[in-house]
């Protein structure tokens, strides 16, 4: 293979570039301020993609465009565009890379690693920026600065980002050219370095970039933007270099600085970011482009903290600020050496999240955070005293408000982010790893040969250094979930005593400008990365629609006012920034310009009612909501718990009284746990989602996890007792159902996804309906009702599900009851269908396993209830695969289907008292199937010892109190209610009317 063909056969290089080359480049808003010139040129074409979606009209609207007008934007020729708007300075960057292009000649792609090779073509910008910084570092005190080390690793660094850019489009054209025939060579490998040695030379580049002009722009202000950022940072170093020594440096001179490592965060304000710097010595320090006004505030809320409680050893990096940048000093972080230091890490960052709860911060991701042995150091904070971007009192439903508020904020407490390839921790607290991370990446096949070709594959997550780590294990939260609490309770006491000396230091904050976290910066970076790929690169507009994507779902004025500001950033290669000041009402742009819609809160405003708040019944909702956090963390598995009951077995007769007394402590629990707010009333809980992950979330309307559910044990109870305050909070808790049900006949999208099940689904609510239309003589329940069961019917397709939860044997049961409480001939007909479906499903190889709820139990069950196919008991026997004694998927739910208890009756007592897979789902199977009485009435007894002694073991992982139905208290609280009156409660399990 021969080497990078001779600069000397190219003469006069800038020719290859058409004097407008660039002008397709130019962002639609560019073009529109221009205007659009009238003649024959502008007449519009087929437009060349499928029409534009609701978001990138929205674009259009913005810059008050028309469609004829954009289409004509597009149809321009080049020539006329580049002749009425100055040429970028961009594409003179791009130009000078095709020249110096033309000056390159020397070794070979041959035997580079395929990177390497790919990234040659793009050596001539990565030159020009070199040239440039060389060029600003000359004027500099070079005793601070190694010049040779630091462009060697300016150069790599800049490539590697280049090349990120660049590598869909190149991977394209090595396909393009293959095709073509234009590729030589023996075999794949070195037809790839022909094509590495074609786009060396002028002719390649020039080539490139008149087909790729977006990718010209891209490269090139990339280059300079790196350029400009490393000249600004390496003057900053020389001028503080004294200082850094005597301070951060401890007054030892590290020697020159030998290695920059740029991007170790967001990129923002034309690509600037934080980098790490190696100096000599080998010691290390970290350079951030931005005010450090907020790491200087922790430092003095950490002092407050100390003052109040001397020893408490909290302690923020050591940073110096500048102007509008600053240093921070480089911790490696250190392991721990006991359990008990460990012990003492979870205890500091207990009394942490405290005090970032108090100040209102956000985003302190596992990232953010070193373990610097038994301490937890913020290494990055930008945003304390985040406003309420859209103002009190929010969402309308109260739990979800009462979330935001909370202590889960901080984002220290553990934030599962769930995706295609898994569920990943990515909180403070979080960061494991070895584990798969959510969503795919982009990677490559066959790399370094003509066949190479994108795909998407799952990723590992390499960890973090936020945990401590004893003997190469990194410490889990959970095992020292006590300490954490002990430290949460010490700051939340402190604040709650003294509140008015945080204010005061809060308040003497309000003038500094912090950043506004709008979105998740991930959606920012995987449209900077989606957006690289080739089918964008050759006309600005095109990819400008592929960002307008943004332009969807912001409907409120606050945000919808920083969707222009974030378009520009994300054009300059940045993830937007915006900035407030926590006493000031306005958000700024990256670039200082005030916007002019308020915010609904500031951030100030936020943090003074947070403080204000502090106090004994909001510290125990907080440490709830930390230890329902710390139970997401637990796998699924767990769901399946089949611990006995510790203690001894024993347990006085269950008498009615009791278990009614039993009842309403629980259900004294639940309205005690309600969130309210205007005339609703509603929980936070614990919701296995997909069988695969926990999650702390507002509750929805479902039956088994939702507010309907436990509407219907309060209302149920109301009845029972005559206690007319379950029923009012019954009623309040229903007062959103009716925007749910009218937002699924909106989306039949959504209404697919919930489905027709019978306990997960809107069998399961038209059920729940019916009945709290009875309970609590309301006649908009029961068209809630009827409503509920057209939706279920839309649902039901011939493809549904055919199990008990989420599918057609549940919705056939629901379907009967509510039925027979209505009257209402579209459940009865509904159930008809459900019954020919799962009839059909039967004649066909069914893949379900044995249980009840999602597997072959519950079909033989719903179909044995009218008579149907009496064969199915035997069936289901010969399935049976019980996963514990429970009702969902074990023992008590096979015995349903086959009617044989076994020996259910002599397994001992659970620890898990829940409905779904706990005690009480199999005393309910005891009930129905009427149980030998004595065993019967010794574990209701054994039972109601649980309770005294251990309160109600909610079926959540760790036995967390959770609200729901089936897992949680209200399904606690419903079995005591049908043990205590059988005849008058019916099964909720089986849906009985």
């Amino acid at each position: 293979m021969s080497a990078v063909p001779d600069a000397t056969r190219h003469t006069r290089p800038e020719v290859l570039l058409d004097p407008s080359w660039w002008a397709p480049a130019l962002a639609l808003h560019e073009r529109a301020e221009h205007g659009v010139p009238a003649g024959p040129g502008n007449r519009p074409r087929h437009w060349d993609q499928d029409g534009l979606d609701a978001a990138f009209t929205l674009r259009l609207a913005e810059l008050n465009l028309t469609m004829d007008a954009a289409q004509a934007l597009r149809t321009e020729p080049a020539a006329e565009l580049a002749a009425r708007i100055r040429k970028p300075d961009w594409a003179a960057t791009a130009e000078t890379a095709v020249r110096i292009s033309a000056t390159l000649t020397g070794s070979s792609a041959e035997g580079l690693d395929w990177r390497d090779a790919l990234a040659r073509p793009l050596r001539p910008f990565v030159l020009d920026a070199a040239d440039q910084v060389a060029a600003g570092a000359a004027t500099l005190s070079t005793s601070a600065l190694d010049l040779t080390g630091i462009a060697d690793s300016f150069s790599r660094t800049l490539s590697r980002r280049l090349l990120a850019i660049a590598a869909r489009t190149l991977v394209g054209e090595l396909h393009r050219r293959r095709t073509a025939g234009r590729l030589h060579g023996a075999d794949g490998r070195a037809r790839f370095t022909d094509f590495a040695h074609q786009l060396t030379d002028a002719t390649g580049l020039a080539e490139l970039i008149t087909d790729y002009p977006v990718l010209a722009r891209l490269l090139a202000q990339t280059s300079t933007n790196a350029a400009e950022a490393t000249v600004e940072l390496l003057a900053r170093l020389s001028a503080d270099h004294a200082e850094l020594v005597a301070t951060l440096f401890q007054g030892t001179d590290p020697g020159p600085l030998v290695e920059i490592e740029a991007g170790k965060g967001d990129p923002h304000r034309g690509g600037r970011s934080a980098t790490l710097l190696r100096f000599a010595d080998r010691r290390q320090l970290v350079y951030k482009p931005r005010d450090l006004g907020a790491h200087l505030l922790l430092g003095r809320l950490l002092d407050w903290t100390e003052s109040h409680l001397p020893g408490l050893g909290l302690r923020a990096v050591p940073t110096i600020a500048k102007d509008g940048y600053g240093w921070s000093a480089y911790l490696p972080g250190a392991p721990v050496h006991s359990q008990a230091e460990a012990a003492e890490f979870y205890r500091r960052q207990g009394a942490l999240l405290a005090l970032l709860h108090a100040v209102q911060a956000t985003d302190i991701h596992c990232e953010n955070l070193i373990a610097d042995g038994g301490t937890p150091v913020l290494v990055d904070l930008e945003t304390l005293f985040h406003p309420d971007l859209t103002g009190a009192p929010g969402t309308g439903d109260p739990a979800a408000d009462a979330l935001t508020a909370s202590v889960h904020r901080t984002a220290l407490l553990p934030l599962i982010v769930v995706g295609e390839q898994g569920a990943l921790d990515m909180s403070g607290l979080g960061g494991d790893g070895g584990r798969t991370a959510p969503g795919s990446v982009v990677d490559w096949a066959e790399p370094g040969t003509d066949s190479m070709r994108l795909i998407r594959a799952a990723k590992t997550f390499d960890g973090a250094r936020n945990r401590p780590v004893l003997d190469g294990r990194a410490i889990d939260p959970g095992e020292h979930e006590t300490a954490l609490l002990e430290g949460f309770r010490l700051v939340y006491d402190v604040i709650s005593a003294h509140g008015d000396e945080l204010a005061a230091l809060a308040e003497s904050a309000a003038d500094l400008p912090l950043r506004v976290v709008t979105r998740p910066t991930w959606t920012y970076s995987t449209l900077l990365d989606e957006t690289t790929h080739p089918g964008v690169l050759r006309d600005a507009l095109d990819r400008d629609r592929a960002l307008s994507v943004l332009w969807s779902g912001r409907s409120h004025p606050v945000l919808a006012q920083l969707l222009p500001h974030e378009l520009t950033d994300l054009w300059a290669g940045d993830v937007p920034l915006f900035t407030s000041a926590p006493g000031g009402g306005e958000i700024r742009t990256a670039a200082g310009k005030p916007l002019g819609v308020p915010l609904g809160r500031t951030g100030l405003a936020a943090a003074l009612a947070a403080i204000d708040r502090f106090g004994e019944v909001d510290r125990q909702d907080q440490e709830w909501i930390i230890s329902a956090a710390l139970a997401t963390r637990q796998p699924a598995g767990d769901h399946q718990d089949a611990t006995p009951l510790p203690g001894p077995r024993t347990g006085s007769a269950a008498e009615p009284d009791r278990l009614l007394a039993a009842a309403s402590a629980v259900a004294d629990q639940i309205v005690a746990r309600g969130i309210p707010g205007g005339d609703r009333v509603n929980w936070l809980g614990l919701e296995l989602v997909d069988d695969r992950q926990w999650l702390m979330l507002p509750m929805g309307a479902g039956l088994a996890t939702g507010h309907i559910g436990v509407a219907l044990f309060l209302a149920q109870l109301a009845e029972a007792t005559g206690v007319t305050r379950y029923a009012d909070t019954a009623r309040r808790a229903l007062r959103g159902v009716p925007g749910l049900l009218a937002a699924l006949e909106r989306s039949p999208r959504l209404r697919d996804a919930v489905g027709c099940g019978g306990t997960q689904g809107l069998g399961g609510i038209a059920y729940g309906l019916a009945r709290l239309s009875v309970l609590l003589a309301e006649d908009t329940l029961r068209a809630g009702a009827e409503t509920a069961v057209g939706l279920a019917g839309a649902a039901a397709t011939a493809g549904a599900d055919p199990s008990w939860a989420t599918g057609t044997a549940g919705c056939l049961t629901a379907m009967r009851a509510v039925h027979t409480i209505t009257g209402l001939p579209a459940a009865r007909a509904l159930a008809e269908g459900c019954a020919a479906h799962l009839a059909h499903c039967l004649d066909q190889d069914l893949a379900l396993p044995g249980g009840f709820a999602n597997g072959f139990a519950g079909l033989a069950w719903a179909l044995a209830q009218d008579g149907r196919r009496p064969d199915l008991a035997a069936e289901a026997t010969r399935r049976s695969s019980a996963a514990g004694p429970g009702w969902c998927a074990g023992a008590a739910g096979l015995a349903l289907a086959t009617g044989d208890l076994g020996d259910l009756a002599d397994h001992p007592v659970l620890r898990d008292l829940s409905l779904c897979h706990g005690e009480l789902g199999v005393q309910e199977t005891l009930t129905v199937l009427d149980g030998p009485q004595a065993a019967r009435r010794r574990r209701a007894g054994q039972l109601l010892d649980a309770l005294h002694r251990l309160g109600p073991t909610c079926g959540a992982p760790a036995g967390v109190p959770t609200p729901g139905l089936f897992n949680g208290l209200a399904g606690i609280g419903y079995g005591l209610l049908r043990l205590a009156c059988p005849e008058q409660v019916p099964s909720v399990l089986l849906l009985q009317s």
